[in-house]
């Protein structure tokens, strides 16, 4: 495989049909990536998040340790694998016939300018959860800031780093940033700026040229502090690892130990987001999205279990002991994590490479959440980039400093990625996964994830992704609303455990937030609406008149080529 953009092909198709319309020929893409490696290391990195080193550890410590990777693995065989190729399958489609971003692509996969608004949420939901990551992300920097100068070797009063986190986030007070704790600012300013001079940059330039530097980074910071944990006496690193991977297999029996799974490879994968459309998009008939998608998530797998799985947990069981598996993402990765590293020889280099690893883990992924927006602004809107720029940027700064300001209890960002960053994403893989098999179809889909395919996708996946996936998805989403949702009432003791409903409707914070969603995406309705008009008047969408708008005689499945 040569990566050398020299010996990148061609970005415009050549129809050799005589049925093949010429609209293929005429919105050659602004954007390209520079390499084969390129765009597999950017899709790595949009799925390489705070999610593999701090909740794939706490989700299998509370849910059978070593039992939990057996729904964890047949999870990612069902449902991760063959969605991420359906996604990259159906970008690569759309991309081909001039669409980048969700609505065009949808547009085209179901031959009808009326499914863009099926996309919504491919926008919405990398736009909402942008708002609140880069926070999360700016915490990241501003811990490694602190461990470079020394001012978080606090000894081991466990209290002193729970203050210190509430001190940086404000969870103790709304408007805290914008008053003893405004030194957050600053660490947002940076993120928030470094984000958008790489988007600025655009796919290749920017992104690309990120991720070919942050991912090893991400490596050699992640190896250096999992050598470290090895190297700890063998009595706590037997006892740490004991303690993560030990199976207990009657978690085998809870459904609550599969549903985590299914969540967890969900997240973990970045399906039902809307990147890998957006990016895949970017590809031609000769670059091969079967391997390209088997590679990006096999690299993720490789961050989660090999990385987050041998580090995050057990170096805290073994300063802390049993009690950190009831901690949360936030309360393993910025109190229990910080704890550990000022009892550890060299805590304080190895504590400040591991934030810096997640800072870089983090910027990887909300870069991807911008570009399938700007995207759609520059698509929709022929806007160019230093115009579509400014213009994201004010949204999503907008939607940040209004989860900063509502810090208390960190409920606007609790109520944010409950509802857009865990549910929308259900919905948005479940449309997904019935446009794919009931509206794309799976012969056509399995013929275009073949072209230039040094691999096959077996036959039963297909079958899979239009029957099995779109049930699995369903049993997860019923089950997991029923569980997260609405409250439940415990059979044995009477006990009702409160829902995210009832949050809603007895918080002012979490309803402003979820009036705050709802009027993001009637924007983003409005603006996909304008957009689909635009297209229509352009004459854009003309080629769905046809029958068959692809029959072209380089598209030839593996075994055919010569």
């Amino acid at each position: 495989m040569n990566d050398s953009p020299a010996h990148q092909p061609d970005r415009t198709p050549v129809p050799t049909d005589p049925n093949e319309t010429s609209e293929l020929t005429e919105h050659t893409p602004k954007e390209q990536w520079g390499s084969r490696i390129g765009v597999v290391l950017a899709v790595a990195g949009s799925a390489v998040g705070l999610g593999n080193f701090l909740r794939f550890p706490g989700q299998a410590a509370q849910n059978g340790g070593g039992a939990f990777l057996l729904p964890y693995f047949i999870s990612l065989l069902i449902l991760g694998i063959p969605l991420c190729w359906a996604e990259w399958t159906v970008g690569r489609y759309g991309g081909m016939r001039g669409f980048h971003s969700a609505p065009g692509i949808f547009s085209v996969i179901c031959r009808t300018p009326k499914a863009r608004y099926l996309s919504v949420f491919a926008l919405l939901i990398p736009l909402v959860i942008y708002m609140y990551y880069i926070v999360i992300e700016a915490w990241c920097l501003c811990y490694a800031w602190n461990y470079a100068t020394g001012a978080l070797m606090m000894g081991s009063d466990a209290e002193a780093y729970e203050s210190f986190f509430d001190s940086v986030v404000g969870s103790n007070q709304d408007g805290h940033v914008f008053g003893e704790g405004a030194g957050l600012l600053v660490f947002i300013g940076i993120t928030f700026v470094a984000n958008f001079i790489l988007i600025y940059r655009g796919v290749a330039k920017g992104i690309e040229t990120f991720c070919k530097f942050a991912i090893p980074a991400m490596v050699v910071c992640a190896l250096c502090v999992l050598v470290r944990v090895l190297t700890l006496p063998d009595s706590d690193v037997d006892g740490g690892l004991g303690f993560m991977w030990n199976p207990q297999p009657e978690a085998l029996l809870n459904p609550k130990t599969w549903l985590a799974a299914s969540g967890q490879i969900f997240f973990s994968l970045s399906v039902g987001f809307g990147v890998i459309i957006n990016y895949s998009s970017y590809l031609t008939k000769k670059d091969d999205v079967v391997l390209s998608g088997l590679t990006a998530s096999s690299m993720n797998e490789f961050f989660e279990v090999c990385l987050g799985g041998l580090i995050t947990l057990p170096a805290a069981f073994m300063f802390l002991g049993a009690g950190v598996a009831s901690f949360g993402t936030f309360a393993l990765g910025f109190n229990a994590l910080p704890n550990v590293f000022a009892q550890m020889p060299a805590g304080q280099f190895f504590g400040f490479l591991w934030f810096f690893m997640l800072f870089l883990a983090a910027i990887t992924s909300s870069l991807s959440m911008l570009q399938p927006v700007i995207a759609f602004f520059e698509e929709g809107f022929n806007l160019e980039r230093h115009v579509s720029t400014p213009f994201l940027g004010i949204i999503a700064l907008g939607g940040a400093f209004f989860v900063i300001y509502f810090s208390s209890g960190l409920k606007a960002l609790d109520t944010l990625d409950f509802w857009v960053g865990t549910l929308l994403i259900f919905v948005l893989a479940l449309i997904q996964a019935v446009v794919y098999g009931w509206v794309f179809g799976i012969d056509e889909g399995e013929r275009q994830a073949h072209i230039g395919a040094h691999i096959r996708i077996p036959r039963f996946v297909q079958y899979m992704l239009k029957y099995v996936v779109p049930v699995y998805l369903g049993g997860i989403f019923i089950a997991f609303c029923y569980l997260n949702v609405f409250g439940t009432t415990d059979p044995t003791t009477g006990e009702y455990t409160p829902g995210y409903l009832d949050t809603l409707l007895n918080d002012s914070v979490a309803l402003m937030s979820v009036i705050f969603i709802f009027c993001v995406m009637l924007f983003l309705l409005l603006m996909i609406h304008i957009a689909g008009n635009n297209w229509i008047r352009d004459g854009r969408f003309e080629f769905l008149k046809t029958s068959d708008d692809e029959n072209m005689n380089a598209a030839n499945l593996p075994g055919e080529q010569q």
